[in-house]
């Protein structure tokens, strides 16, 4: 089952956990992405999300399609927070179980860096000094700017019209 939201509330990563927890399951791999302090010399005092969220989850649940067409996966969670987050909570959770570790670590890297490149979610970030910055991803396909290892691609529809390439972690590994 694929668990696809946007939130404004906390991530709690133990119940984002139990949505793919199964019997049948050997491994869940996680990944939880947080706001740390610092950034390039200044302190942040947090960031600030905001999404077009239906075609947010419209977009994670491609990516969910995606992971499934390229691994043994059983179940699939991708929340993301929007609003302020303050350092040290999370902004994103990934959770995805499988019969064994391989496939669904293999999936999670892919699932974090397709969902930063093809996901409308931008990110303001807020600096000690009251200025801030809204930040980019380097992978988003709106930027101009994504290139990645193969030639797999994904045609993305909203907020724009670009191909972004795509590549599997096992290319990495």
């Amino acid at each position: 089952m694929d668990h696809v939201d946007v939130v404004f509330d906390k991530l709690k990563v133990d119940e984002i956990t139990d949505l793919v927890s199964t019997e049948s399951c050997g491994a869940i791999s996680l990944f939880v992405g947080t706001t740390r302090d610092y950034f390039e010399g200044k302190r942040v005092l947090y960031l600030e999300y905001e999404a077009y969220d239906s075609m947010a989850k419209k977009k994670m649940l491609e990516v969910c399609q995606a992971i499934r067409e390229k691994w043994d996966v059983q179940n699939i969670a991708i929340i993301h927070r929007i609003g302020v987050v303050p350092v040290k909570e999370a902004s994103i959770v990934i959770a995805i179980s499988s019969a064994h570790r391989k496939e669904s670590l293999e999936a999670v890297q892919f699932a974090i860096d397709t969902v930063k490149a093809v996901v409308p979610v931008w990110k303001k970030e807020t600096y000690e000094d009251n200025t801030y910055s809204w930040k980019q991803n380097k992978e988003c396909c709106w930027s101009g700017d994504a290139s990645t290892p193969d030639s797999q691609s994904v045609n993305t529809s909203a907020p724009c019209n670009h191909t972004v390439n795509i590549y599997s972690n096992r290319d990495l590994l």
